[in-house]
Protein backbone atom coordinates (compact mmCIF):
# COMPACT_ATOMS: atom_id res chain seq x y z
CA UNK A 1 0.00 0.00 0.00
CA UNK A 2 2.79 2.13 0.68
CA UNK A 3 4.49 1.80 -2.32
CA UNK A 4 1.61 2.69 -4.24
CA UNK A 5 0.82 6.17 -2.63
CA UNK A 6 5.10 6.70 -3.87
CA UNK A 7 4.53 5.54 -7.22
CA UNK A 8 0.79 7.71 -7.23
CA UNK A 9 3.65 10.88 -5.49
CA UNK A 10 6.02 9.81 -8.07
CA UNK A 11 4.34 10.38 -11.24
CA UNK A 12 2.30 13.27 -9.93
CA UNK A 13 5.35 15.08 -9.22
CA UNK A 14 6.53 14.17 -13.26
CA UNK A 15 3.30 15.52 -14.46
CA UNK A 16 4.40 18.54 -12.72
CA UNK A 17 7.48 18.92 -13.46
CA UNK A 18 6.74 18.59 -17.57
CA UNK A 19 3.74 20.78 -17.01
CA UNK A 20 5.91 23.46 -15.61
CA UNK A 21 8.79 23.13 -18.15
CA UNK A 22 6.29 23.31 -21.02
CA UNK A 23 6.21 19.96 -22.44
CA UNK A 24 2.41 19.06 -21.44
CA UNK A 25 0.41 21.65 -22.62
CA UNK A 26 -0.61 21.69 -26.60
CA UNK A 27 -0.80 25.33 -27.75
CA UNK A 28 1.47 26.80 -25.67
CA UNK A 29 5.29 27.12 -26.97
CA UNK A 30 6.83 30.18 -28.72
CA UNK A 31 8.84 30.30 -30.95
CA UNK A 32 11.19 33.34 -31.38
CA UNK A 33 15.10 33.81 -30.82
CA UNK A 34 17.36 36.46 -31.93
CA UNK A 35 18.00 38.75 -34.59
CA UNK A 36 21.11 40.98 -36.11
CA UNK A 37 21.27 43.93 -38.37
CA UNK A 38 17.30 45.42 -38.00
CA UNK A 39 17.68 49.05 -37.83
CA UNK A 40 14.72 50.36 -39.63
CA UNK A 41 10.99 48.43 -39.88
CA UNK A 42 10.58 46.44 -42.39
CA UNK A 43 11.65 43.02 -41.43
CA UNK A 44 8.23 40.80 -41.51
CA UNK A 45 8.25 37.26 -40.72
CA UNK A 46 5.93 34.50 -41.04
CA UNK A 47 5.73 31.18 -38.42
CA UNK A 48 4.07 27.99 -40.35
CA UNK A 49 2.42 30.54 -43.13
CA UNK A 50 0.28 31.96 -40.77
CA UNK A 51 0.11 35.81 -39.83
CA UNK A 52 3.04 37.97 -40.16
CA UNK A 53 5.12 39.54 -37.31
CA UNK A 54 6.71 42.51 -37.70
CA UNK A 55 10.23 42.59 -36.13
CA UNK A 56 10.48 45.66 -33.61
CA UNK A 57 13.98 47.41 -35.35
CA UNK A 58 16.66 48.53 -32.60
CA UNK A 59 19.12 51.38 -32.62
CA UNK A 60 22.32 48.64 -32.28
CA UNK A 61 20.04 46.38 -34.81
CA UNK A 62 20.29 43.36 -32.54
CA UNK A 63 17.57 41.95 -30.29
CA UNK A 64 15.65 39.07 -29.83
CA UNK A 65 11.21 38.33 -30.92
CA UNK A 66 9.17 35.86 -30.61
CA UNK A 67 5.73 35.45 -32.19
CA UNK A 68 2.79 36.10 -30.28
CA UNK A 69 1.14 32.69 -31.77
CA UNK A 70 2.09 29.46 -29.65
CA UNK A 71 2.47 26.47 -31.40
CA UNK A 72 1.53 22.89 -30.03
CA UNK A 73 3.72 20.50 -28.61
CA UNK A 74 5.71 17.63 -30.98
CA UNK A 75 3.98 20.02 -33.61
CA UNK A 76 6.64 21.26 -36.86
CA UNK A 77 7.39 25.08 -36.95
CA UNK A 78 9.04 26.87 -40.16
CA UNK A 79 10.08 30.40 -40.31
CA UNK A 80 10.16 32.37 -43.07
CA UNK A 81 10.87 36.13 -44.11
CA UNK A 82 8.60 37.98 -45.78
CA UNK A 83 9.88 41.15 -46.42
CA UNK A 84 13.18 42.51 -45.38
CA UNK A 85 14.10 46.49 -44.45
CA UNK A 86 14.71 48.76 -47.38
CA UNK A 87 18.75 48.90 -46.10
CA UNK A 88 19.40 45.31 -46.04
CA UNK A 89 20.37 42.90 -48.75
CA UNK A 90 19.00 39.79 -47.26
CA UNK A 91 18.05 38.12 -43.97
CA UNK A 92 18.25 34.45 -43.40
CA UNK A 93 16.57 32.40 -40.53
CA UNK A 94 19.17 29.70 -38.62
CA UNK A 95 17.31 27.12 -37.29
CA UNK A 96 14.14 28.01 -39.11
CA UNK A 97 12.29 24.36 -39.35
CA UNK A 98 12.27 21.77 -36.83
CA UNK A 99 10.06 19.95 -33.94
CA UNK A 100 8.57 21.78 -30.93
CA UNK A 101 9.46 20.10 -27.58
CA UNK A 102 9.60 22.88 -25.74
CA UNK A 103 9.51 26.44 -26.24
CA UNK A 104 12.13 27.46 -28.57
CA UNK A 105 14.22 30.55 -28.66
CA UNK A 106 17.24 29.40 -31.27
CA UNK A 107 15.68 30.76 -34.69
CA UNK A 108 18.00 33.54 -35.28
CA UNK A 109 17.22 36.30 -38.31
CA UNK A 110 20.63 37.68 -39.75
CA UNK A 111 20.60 40.60 -41.73
CA UNK A 112 23.05 41.70 -43.98
CA UNK A 113 22.88 45.54 -45.01
CA UNK A 114 23.55 46.92 -48.15
CA UNK A 115 26.84 48.35 -48.65
CA UNK A 116 27.89 51.27 -51.06
CA UNK A 117 30.93 52.90 -51.94
CA UNK A 118 32.77 55.61 -50.20
CA UNK A 119 35.86 57.79 -52.20
CA UNK A 120 36.86 60.82 -53.90
CA UNK A 121 39.10 63.12 -55.29
CA UNK A 122 42.75 63.68 -54.58
CA UNK A 123 44.37 66.83 -55.49
CA UNK A 124 47.99 68.30 -55.42
CA UNK A 125 49.46 64.72 -53.87
CA UNK A 126 53.58 64.78 -54.76
CA UNK A 127 54.64 63.01 -51.43
CA UNK A 128 54.34 59.91 -50.45
CA UNK A 129 52.86 58.71 -46.92
CA UNK A 130 49.29 59.83 -46.67
CA UNK A 131 47.40 57.16 -45.22
CA UNK A 132 43.19 57.80 -45.06
CA UNK A 133 41.41 56.30 -42.21
CA UNK A 134 38.01 55.66 -41.61
CA UNK A 135 37.17 53.89 -38.34
CA UNK A 136 39.00 50.52 -38.57
CA UNK A 137 39.60 50.69 -42.40
CA UNK A 138 42.78 51.97 -43.34
CA UNK A 139 43.71 53.61 -46.87
CA UNK A 140 47.27 54.67 -48.17
CA UNK A 141 47.25 56.58 -50.97
CA UNK A 142 50.32 56.61 -53.38
CA UNK A 143 52.00 59.92 -54.18
CA UNK A 144 50.87 61.18 -57.71
CA UNK A 145 47.02 59.57 -56.67
CA UNK A 146 43.85 61.78 -57.65
CA UNK A 147 41.28 59.64 -56.22
CA UNK A 148 40.43 57.19 -53.87
CA UNK A 149 38.25 54.60 -52.26
CA UNK A 150 37.99 53.83 -48.78
CA UNK A 151 35.98 50.50 -47.82
CA UNK A 152 32.11 50.27 -48.44
CA UNK A 153 29.60 51.45 -45.81
CA UNK A 154 27.11 50.11 -44.74
CA UNK A 155 23.88 51.86 -46.04
CA UNK A 156 22.02 53.96 -42.95
CA UNK A 157 25.65 53.92 -40.97
CA UNK A 158 27.56 57.10 -41.00
CA UNK A 159 31.14 57.31 -41.49
CA UNK A 160 34.57 59.86 -40.89
CA UNK A 161 36.91 59.97 -42.80
CA UNK A 162 40.19 61.97 -41.51
CA UNK A 163 43.88 61.96 -42.57
CA UNK A 164 45.77 59.87 -39.80
CA UNK A 165 48.87 60.32 -41.47
CA UNK A 166 50.35 63.32 -43.34
CA UNK A 167 52.67 62.95 -47.02
CA UNK A 168 56.28 63.96 -46.85
CA UNK A 169 56.61 67.69 -47.17
CA UNK A 170 52.82 67.94 -47.76
CA UNK A 171 49.46 69.14 -45.78
CA UNK A 172 46.69 67.77 -46.69
CA UNK A 173 43.08 68.87 -45.79
CA UNK A 174 39.55 66.98 -46.59
CA UNK A 175 36.10 68.20 -47.30
CA UNK A 176 33.26 66.42 -46.94
CA UNK A 177 35.04 64.05 -44.93
CA UNK A 178 31.57 63.01 -42.41
CA UNK A 179 28.17 62.10 -43.06
CA UNK A 180 25.26 58.79 -43.20
CA UNK A 181 25.42 56.99 -46.03
CA UNK A 182 22.58 56.73 -48.06
CA UNK A 183 20.83 55.10 -50.67
CA UNK A 184 23.90 55.27 -53.48
CA UNK A 185 27.80 55.40 -53.04
CA UNK A 186 29.44 58.56 -51.98
CA UNK A 187 32.06 59.92 -54.40
CA UNK A 188 32.46 63.78 -53.21
CA UNK A 189 35.11 63.70 -50.32
CA UNK A 190 38.02 65.93 -51.64
CA UNK A 191 41.59 66.02 -50.24
CA UNK A 192 43.66 69.14 -51.19
CA UNK A 193 47.04 68.80 -50.67
CA UNK A 194 49.83 72.30 -50.07
CA UNK A 195 53.19 72.14 -50.25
Amino acid sequence: MKSSYLRAGAVLACTLALSACGGGSDGELAIGGNFTGVTKTGLVLTLNGGSDYAVTPTTSGAGTYYFPNLVETDSQYNVEVKTTPDNVEKCDVVGARGRAVFATNRVDVVCTFKTHALGGSIGNLTGSGLVLVNGSDRVAVAAGATSFAMAKVPQDGVYGVAILTQPAGQTCTIANGTGKMGAAGINNLAVTCTP
